[in-house]
C-alpha cells in the first residue's frame, strides 16, 4: 500500500476530465491537481517552452511527495513527456501510451482519426506512438485551435460549439474511432458524437489512463486503501473560469489554490 497522491498536471481545467475517470476508478486515492491557468494554452507554444513547463510542473509535484504524476494533457504528453521520463525517478504517465495500449486490443479498429491542438499534431505524436506499434493503421490527424480556449470558457455545448466541431470533423471520414487527444475535448463529446453517429468510437484518453493506473498500481502494490476521496486544485491564475468549467464537471462544489511554478 502508498497511501501517498497522485499528482495531475494539464495547462487548464482539460485534465478535470481526467480526474473525473479517475476518481471513477480509483476511489480511495488523494490527487493533487495542478492546472497551469497563467500560461493557457499549451498548443500553441514552441517545444522547449512546453518542456520548461512540464519540468516546473512535475518538481511541484515532487514537492508534494506524490508517487506518481499523470501530464493530463495531450501538448505536453506528445512533446514533453519523453524527456521529463529520463529526467525524474518517478512514475510519469501521458494520454499516449495508454490510449495506443488499447487501440492496438482492438481488432476492428484500424482507421483512426486523432484531434489535438496544433502543437500535438504538429509533433505527429499520436500517428508516431500508433504506428510505431502497427504501422497498418491510418491516422487522420486535425489540428482544432479553438476548441481548448472555448471549453476554458465553457462554450462546449452550445451553437458555436457544434458549428466549430463541424466543420473541425468534414474531412474526418471513414474512420472506426476518434481519439479525443487533447483532454479538453471531452468537454465536447455530446456534440461530437451527434457530428460523426454511432458507428465512430470517441476515445476519451481520460478512461484509458484510469485503467492503465490501476493496472500499474495493482501490480506495484501502490494502491491506497484507505479512504481518502480527497483531492487539492492548484491553479497558477485564479483569475480564470476554470471553477465554473470544473464545477459542473465533477458535479461538487470545490476550491482552489493559488501557486507559481
Amino acid at each position: 500500500m502508498d497511501s501517498r497522491p497522485i499528482g495531475m498536471f494539464d495547462s487548464g481545467v482539460g485534465g478535470m476530465t481526467v480526474l473525473k475517470e479517475v476518481k471513477k476508478k480509483l476511489p480511495n486515492e488523494k490527487i493533487i491537481y495542478l492546472g497551469d491557468t497563467k500560461r493557457f494554452p499549451y498548443g500553441s507554444k514552441s517545444k522547449e517552452t512546453i518542456i520548461e513547463l512540464t519540468k516546473r510542473g512535475i518538481e511541484f509535484f515532487i514537492k508534494k511527495d506524490v508517487k506518481a504524476i499523470i501530464i493530463a494533457c495531450g501538448t505536453a504528453t506528445s512533446q514533453a513527456i519523453d524527456t521529463v521520463s529520463k529526467m525524474y525517478n518517478i512514475p510519469i504517465i501521458g494520454i499516449i501510451e495508454p490510449t495506443v495500449n488499447y487501440i492496438l486490443k482492438q481488432k476492428n479498429i484500424k482507421n483512426i482519426g486523432v484531434i489535438a491542438t496544433a502543437g500535438t499534431i504538429r509533433s505527429n505524436g499520436w500517428e508516431k506512438a500508433l504506428k510505431e506499434r502497427n504501422s497498418e493503421l491510418n491516422i487522420i490527424n486535425k489540428a482544432c485551435p479553438l476548441l481548448a480556449p472555448m471549453a476554458e470558457e465553457g462554450w462546449t455545448n452550445n451553437e458555436v460549439a457544434s458549428l466549430a466541431v463541424k466543420e473541425y470533423l468534414k474531412d474526418i471520414n471513414n474512420i472506426d474511432a476518434l481519439i479525443l487527444g487533447c483532454t479538453h475535448y471531452p468537454l465536447f463529446e455530446d456534440v461530437i458524437k451527434k457530428e460523426l453517429g454511432d458507428t465512430v468510437e470517441i476515445i476519451n484518453t481520460g478512461k484509458m489512463i484510469a485503467d492503465f493506473i490501476k493496472e500499474l498500481f495493482e501490480k506495484e502494490n501502490m494502491l491506497n486503501l484507505d479512504n481518502n476521496n480527497l483531492y487539492e486544485i492548484y491553479l497558477t491564475d485564479i483569475e480564470c473560469n476554470f471553477v465554473n468549467v470544473a464545477k459542473k464537471l465533477i458535479n461538487e462544489e470545490l476550491s482552489v489554490n493559488k501557486t507559481e511554478i
